[in-house]
């Protein structure tokens, strides 16, 4: 799940300076759990555009707007409102904004109405916790399903660094230390063994950006 939060209101008022008619581009997945791009976020952003001065011509959530062919089905039905604006605001994700500009046919000055933070697993009480880092190069396998490089503060690869303190981290004293938890997992598991090799620096090539994955050749 990719993790938003909604930017400053005047922010927003700001970017869309010199343009009077808006349409709304919510999100039914990410952006509606996090409570940053859903029916109600939508209704509450037409109301302060339309304090503020801006016209909004219409709305749609699709439900994954990062998904072109559920995007290009949700404008498709709001062609006629989407002609009358001169500007798209879209509560999202990044991929959010960027997959309209890459499906917009009418050349429309796309905004975000969102700051993407990260991507994140939801617990049962409905909390988001960053877990993964993308990396391109899993190392869950080895080290019992604990990620060291976005849990460890410093990524490490082979074990705590000398600043581990009782089990807690030396950059956040609060924090378990990532490798204490890793050790705790290998060895309930009867896998300490594992440790014994040592890794090599990561493949930073594997995280080069930008990353495509091309299915339909």
């Amino acid at each position: 799940m990719i993790i938003t939060e909604l930017k400053p209101i005047q922010d927003i008022i700001d970017s869309l300076k010199g343009y009077a008619k808006i349409f709304l581009i919510g999100c039914g997945e990410c952006a509606t759990t996090c409570k940053t791009g859903g029916e109600p976020e939508i209704l509450k952003m037409k109301q302060d555009l339309e304090t503020a001065g801006k016209k909004v011509v219409g709305f749609c959530i699709p439900s994954a707007p990062c998904v072109a062919a559920k995007l290009k089905s949700e404008l498709a039905k709001n062609m006629p409102s989407l002609r009358q604006a001169e500007a798209v605001l879209v509560l999202a994700c990044g991929l959010g904004v960027q997959s309209f500009k890459d499906n917009d046919r009418l050349s429309l000055a796309v905004f975000p109405a969102c700051n993407t933070l990260f991507g994140a697993v939801m617990d049962a009480k409905g909390d988001f916790y960053e877990k993964c880092s993308l990396c391109g190069e899993c190392v869950l396998d080895i080290t019992g399903g604990i990620c060291p490089i976005t849990l460890c503060a410093k990524g490490l690869l082979n074990g705590p660094c000398g600043g581990m303190n009782k089990g807690k981290c030396e950059v956040d004293k609060d924090r378990d230390c990532a490798w204490v938890l890793i050790y705790k997992e290998l060895e309930k598991n009867k896998k300490l063994a594992a440790l014994k090799t040592i890794r090599g620096p990561k493949d930073f090539k594997k995280s080069a950006r930008p990353h495509k994955l091309i299915l339909n050749k």
